[in-house]
């Protein structure tokens, strides 16, 4: 086919005929339903077909500016580079703050992994308001260091740790998008933020589960009614707190008295059936009433974009307590009550396997390969044998 020039490109246009006609070397001369006239480049890359438009229309985009374009985008394709990856790449936002790399990050994770409200929490509470203001590029290590030494003498090593972590990782997610060209948070090892973290041991007996359901009740006005409620139901069903936190009512099912936590909010990534046990059964029915039409177990108490109460109600009650020391017990985490209803099922005779289903924990080895009954009424069993020690404890 004879090369055609811009005069008969005219002619062909003024047809009005939607379709496509083919110059020769991938460029396509193209006429849209509308009436519009473009180029377009077809190229090859990694052995896949690809078609790319060429701007402005026709035309304001000559023949021979398209000639050009088609020529530099095959070969830019023939050296590995895809042409459009390249062109979304130039239209991409630049990061003027440390808070606008931070939160495509953040976004990124929300993606990939189901503790991404952790981090959130982090970045806001304790990160952003130190660096979220500076451009990445400004950010010294001096920066970093006061930072890390302002959470540490507050008293929260392990947060400090993780506040080096994130710092560390959002500077390589700027490197790896090209925003950023080196990492002030790299010459920072834990030793400079947190220290070592001990692993926790610490796990509460039924005579200190009392003390603290006595205390509670008699602080009332610092601890509501659902936070009381909420840690009676951690104890007893041995959950994680967001778990348990972030419930809706259609998980729960009063007819069949079970819990279905559904497998996008289990930390395993497979739903569960939890039975509900009498004490378990009627504590919910009081919540129920008490959410007053929300979907949610524990909604939000506060107006919030967050439809549930905050990951740090229940940890902000019980830190509150403990500094204020109207709770006479060595401190302990809410976490640490899952460790408790370990401990209390094995002090109570329940055989291992059980014990960690009950927690639903992630089984490994070739236990976790080959056996996937899910022990539901021996988890009714043991839940059974703790709640009835738990639930004389738990009172109006």
């Amino acid at each position: 086919m004879a090369k055609l020039n811009t005069k008969q490109l005219h002619a062909i246009w003024k047809q009005g005929e939607e379709g496509r006609t083919f110059l020769g070397n991938g460029l396509i001369f193209r006429v849209s339903a509308s009436g519009t006239a473009t180029f377009e480049v077809r190229y090859s890359i990694y052995g896949r077909r690809r078609i790319m438009g060429l701007l402005p229309a026709f035309p304001a985009l000559s023949l021979a500016e398209a000639e050009h374009q088609a020529a530099q985008i095959r070969y830019q394709a023939k050296q590995g580079l895809d042409p459009q990856e390249t062109k979304k790449q130039v239209k991409q936002k630049p990061f003027k703050l440390f808070r606008d790399l931070a939160k495509h990050w953040l976004d990124d994770i929300d993606d990939r992994i189901k503790t991404g409200h952790i981090y959130r929490r982090v970045y806001n509470n304790d990160i952003d308001p130190q660096l979220g203001g500076l451009p990445p590029d400004k950010i010294r290590p001096i920066d970093i260091n006061n930072l890390l030494k302002k959470i540490r003498t507050s008293g929260r090593p392990a947060i400090a740790n993780d506040a080096l972590h994130y710092i560390k990782r959002i500077f390589q997610h700027g490197m790896k998008l090209g925003e950023v060209t080196n990492n002030p948070a790299e010459p920072f090892r834990y030793e400079d933020a947190g220290g070592t973290e001990k692993p926790r041991d610490r796990a509460l007996t039924f005579k200190e589960l009392e003390i603290l359901f006595s205390t509670m009740r008699k602080y009332k006005d610092q601890i509501t009614r659902e936070n009381y409620l909420a840690v009676a139901l951690l104890v007893c069903l041995g959950c994680r707190k967001m778990e348990l936190m972030a419930a809706t009512w259609d998980e729960i099912d009063f007819n069949e008295r079970e819990w279905l936590m559904p497998s996008n909010r289990s930390k395993t990534g497979k739903a569960i059936r939890v039975p509900l046990v009498d004490p378990v059964y009627d504590w919910l029915q009081e919540l129920h009433v008490r959410a007053a039409g929300s979907d949610y177990v524990f909604p939000s108490r506060r107006a919030s974009k967050r439809p549930h109460v905050s990951p740090d109600t229940l940890n902000a009650a019980l830190a509150k307590l403990l500094r204020e020391e109207k709770l006479a017990l060595e401190p302990f985490t809410i976490h640490d009550l899952r460790r408790t209803t370990k401990t209390l099922l094995a002090s109570m005779g329940v055989p291992p396997h059980v014990s960690e289903r009950c927690l639903n924990h992630k089984i490994r080895g070739v236990e976790g390969v080959y056996d996937h009954y899910d022990y539901f009424d021996e988890r009714k069993t043991a839940y059974e044998k703790l709640s009835g020690v738990i639930a004389p404890m738990v009172r109006e």
